[in-house]
């Protein structure tokens, strides 16, 4: 088969429980995907979400205030950890994974995004897995991304991925609440389709991300026009990433 390129997206959501503890079971299970993936003739891209929670776990709490500096500080503590976590469970697939931070403006025209295209296909070209985040530390609040969700988009176009997936803690796009009996969920949705009437509200504690189901429609319905096929579906399913790019009924489908 020709190599194809895949972003996938884990939100802090899927790697925690309802505690705010990351489940190192979930970690391995993406992990085992990727590296199949990898063995089929894919070329993964991984953008993780985490540090912040990860860092709360390791401080429990810090004396500012400043919600900025104090985001800076969980994800700046945390972004080794998790990095610990990906490197010994790539490792034990006989894998290597690398680290790519990134700020918005790096993804502006110019001489920073030439470079990290270099570096995205340089690592990809030697069978390592890039595992992305945001700079926390110095991205600026004007200029930071929405999310992760937006930042995967990026990656996907910078690389020309085939494929976005975004896992969430849900099984893909609903009508109402995933838990009310009416509700059903989208199995494939067209960018011109007003869909967006269907999105729930959601508030999240500090450290949770920021991205939510109306962050994620907004990144697929782009992504799709693009000729980006991307998915929204349940990270914490097993096989989901597979069964996804098997075809399989699973989640929902953006397509154009």
């Amino acid at each position: 088969m020709s190599t194809k390129r895949v972003v996938i997206k884990v939100g802090t959501n899927v790697m925690t429980n309802k505690n705010n503890r990351i489940v190192g079971p979930v970690l391995q299970e993406l992990v085992r995907q990727i590296a199949e993936l990898y063995e089929k003739g894919y070329q993964p891209v991984l953008v993780s979400s985490g540090s912040a929670i990860a860092g709360k776990e390791v401080l429990g709490d810090c004396s500012y205030t400043d919600p900025s500096t104090r985001r800076q500080i969980f994800s700046s503590v945390g972004q080794p950890r998790m990095m610990r976590h990906y490197y010994t469970m790539f490792n034990s697939f006989g894998m290597h994974c690398a680290q790519l931070l990134a700020t918005k403006r790096d993804f502006a025209p110019g001489k920073h995004r030439e470079n990290m295209i270099n570096c995205y296909e340089g690592l990809l070209s030697e069978g390592i897995i890039p595992i992305a985040n945001e700079d926390d530390a110095v991205s600026l609040t004007m200029s930071m991304f929405t999310d992760n969700d937006e930042l995967a988009s990026l990656v996907a176009e910078l690389i020309n991925a085939d494929a976005l997936i975004l896992l969430t803690d849900t099984d893909g796009l609903y009508t109402g609440h995933p838990d009310d009996d009416d509700s059903h969920k989208l199995t494939e949705v067209h960018p011109e389709e007003n869909v967006e009437q269907y999105v729930q509200e959601n508030n999240k504690a500090e450290g949770e991300g920021r991205g939510g189901m109306r962050s994620k429609l907004k990144i697929a319905k782009d992504a799709a026009r693009k000729n980006i096929t991307c998915y929204i579906a349940n990270g914490k399913k097993h096989n989901v990433i597979l069964d996804l790019l098997d075809g399989k009924n699973i989640g929902t489908k953006f397509s154009s």
